[in-house]
């Protein structure tokens, strides 16, 4: 994954996404609710448990429930009683209640109580990219008795998606979309588009195939409204509009698809057929995905791993950095017996140790957020990459200087007060040494945060492994040798 692909595009898509998400859908990704929001929420969910426990008829019960957004629906469904639950599902259209479903936090906890020709019809009714989230979360016996009792149609979109590595376009797309015929007329492609309509509720962009169903171009909904009856049709597509191969990475596609910022997006093969499309929302999920899969890394982790994960798998994901960082921190205690003599003459400073090197890789870890923001521009030229490098290294020295002057006063006064060694020389010479320590390895810290990603980048590997425990543990190496190197040098040979 390109973790430095992503960390800037993220909020340029939320905002881009947010402003089309009625058009692309259902925006089923929300930010975190304000005060009123909250209150607004809590109102409508009052409101519809008061709706479902009136005694209205099933007629004006639906009726009521029209007015509200599913997704408020759904979130009553954990305060309802199984009772009242089966009441909606016999009242409600399949399509309303597959759009109810999409948004439940568990589906598969409310699907086991419907029957499988129901549930089968639900699925069906669902966005195929929704359908296989929920199938996926079944027994494999449940799941397969359900995708029997589907029709062929949603079956074949589902194993379509499903045809592509998770890493892939083509397992985020949908099939929900709208193409017609390039050759059509004006006339025709509004008959069409109100024909499609009915079945694909993506309908802010309008798609345009030739013949051998390959992509032509996309035309607004509004361009073809407002489009006069005897003008010609392609006169009017835009045949250079932006598309992703199904086969591409979803992380090689994040700065593409931010770059546009479109509702949707459509979706080709190898052959350049329409296949699907990827909606803003689908966009949102994808870019959470690979956030999470970063995060991941941050901790030295292969993947994303969350509570259904298998207890071995995960012991899997995460034995081979282990093994890593224990041999990185072996060498580390190597080292440290080298400078047996040192802690044996002086053993008062081992009780610093832990400062110098908490320092140390703090300020990498700063310096490192600060590269990959910055890395984030891949036509970033060589002089600013070298301009960057020696930035960071001013911005250590300045924050070393700083912070070495109070660890100087603090460590003296320390010594000082609990008596650690009665002699004066001995107290400044150790505070002299634990202050350098931390000037030099905050310095040597920033350099290290800055460079390494760098190095990581040209050589085309993954710059997210070096913002993991990796680079802290080459951090917490340089800082022993400098430190105890040091002490060594000023206390033990030199003054």
């Amino acid at each position: 994954m390109k973790l430095i692909k992503n960390l800037m595009s993220a909020f340029a898509i939320v905002l881009a996404s947010t402003a089309c998400a009625g058009n692309s859908g259902e925006n089923k990704k929300s930010n975190e609710p304000t005060k009123e929001e909250n209150k607004m929420e809590q109102n409508y969910i009052d409101e519809l448990l008061s709706l479902i426990h009136s005694n209205k008829s099933d007629e004006e019960l639906r009726e009521e429930l029209q007015k509200y957004h599913e997704n408020d629906v759904a979130k009553i469904f954990p305060q309802l009683l199984n009772e009242e639950r089966q009441k909606l599902y016999r009242i409600l259209e399949k399509n309303v209640l597959s759009d109810i479903f999409s948004y439940l936090e568990n589906p598969k906890e409310y699907l086991d109580e419907l029957s499988n020709d129901l549930a089968a019809d639900i699925l069906e009714s669902m966005d195929s990219d929704d359908a296989i989230d929920v199938l996926e979360e079944l027994e494999e016996n449940n799941r397969n008795e359900l995708i029997e009792l589907m029709d062929e149609e949603a079956v074949a979109e589902i194993k379509l998606i499903k045809s592509y590595d998770d890493d892939m376009i083509g397992s985020r797309m949908t099939t929900n979309y709208i193409a017609i015929d390039k050759n059509s007329t004006i006339k025709q492609a509004m008959k069409k588009m109100i024909e499609e309509a009915a079945i694909n509720d993506n309908v802010s962009m309008i798609y345009f195939t030739d013949l051998n169903n390959e992509f032509y171009g996309a035309m607004d909904l509004r361009d073809l409204i407002i489009a006069r009856e005897n003008e010609n049709l392609q006169s009017i597509i835009k045949t250079s509009y932006p598309y992703l191969k199904a086969t591409e990475l979803v992380s090689d596609c994040i700065n593409k698809i931010q770059e546009y910022a479109l509702d949707s997006i459509p979706v080709v093969d190898d052959c350049m057929h329409l296949i699907g499309v990827i909606t803003s929302d689908d966009i949102l999920e994808a870019v959470s995905d690979e956030f999470s899969d970063d995060y991941a890394k941050l901790g030295g982790l292969s993947s994303e791993e969350d509570l259904k994960e298998p207890i071995f798998k995960s012991v899997r994901k995460r034995i081979p950095w282990l093994f890593i960082l224990l041999g990185l921190g072996l060498v580390t205690s190597l080292l440290i017996a080298q400078f047996e003599n040192v802690v044996a003459g002086i053993p008062i400073i081992v009780v610093f140790q832990s400062l110098i090197l908490d320092m140390a890789g703090n300020c990498g870890t700063q310096s490192l957020a600060v590269t990959i923001r910055v890395l984030t521009d891949e036509e970033l030229s060589n002089k600013n990459i070298f301009k960057m490098i020696f930035k960071e290294f001013r911005v250590g020295l300045i924050n070393g200087i700083i912070v070495g002057i109070f660890t100087f006063i603090f460590v003296f006064i320390f010594l000082l007060f609990t008596a650690a060694t009665n002699e004066l020389n001995q107290n400044l010479k150790i505070a002299i040494v634990v202050s350098m320590s931390i000037l030099f390895s905050i310095v040597v810290a920033n350099f290290a945060g800055s460079f390494i990603p760098i190095i990581f980048k040209k050589c085309k590997i993954d710059p997210a492994v070096a913002s993991g425990p990796f680079i802290t543990t080459l951090i917490d190496i340089i800082a022993v040798i400098i430190y105890y190197g040091l002490a060594w040098l000023l206390i033990l040979n030199v003054l």
